[in-house]
């Protein structure tokens, strides 16, 4: 892609775009159709696009792979947490009304724990596969 100028140039101009996207649907994702799962996904592709236009090894330069792995990993126990934080204060898991004094306004932050901890989660999980199926066949042994 070196040679590739308009699509190098592009792709740059996209990827903030693409971020500022996948943020918008995550954090609009309590009043709409959208979310967790849709934000991951598309946080991923922006860096995925980065990848096929730059390389995996620039790709891994801006996204270490130990950084991406950790992302999944996280993701999931701050999902677990709000779930057991909800039980310490004394209701179901993810019961998100004993999250505020206000039974509504528990709701809404127990929505956005769990969608927080969905988009870190489903991000990690789908550079981790792009980095697996783009690095395949380059090590040897």
């Amino acid at each position: 892609m070196r040679e590739q100028v308009i699509v190098r140039v592009g792709a740059k101009v996209l990827v903030p775009f693409i971020i500022l996207f996948g943020l918008y649907v995550h954090f609009h994702g309590d009043y709409s159709p959208g979310g967790g799962f849709q934000a991951g996904v598309i946080l991923a592709a922006a860096f995925v696009l980065y990848g096929l236009v730059y390389g995996l090894d620039a790709v891994q330069r801006v996204l270490p792979p130990a950084f991406v792995q950790a992302c999944a990993a996280l993701g999931v126990m701050v999902f677990a947490g709000v779930g057991v934080l909800t039980m310490f204060l004394g209701g179901n898991f993810l019961g998100y009304g004993v999250l505020a004094h206000d039974p509504e306004h528990g709701q809404h932050y127990g929505i956005i724990g769990v969608e927080a901890g969905v988009v870190i989660t489903v991000f990690g999980v789908m550079v981790s596969i792009f980095y697996l199926f783009a690095g395949r066949g380059r090590r040897s042994g």
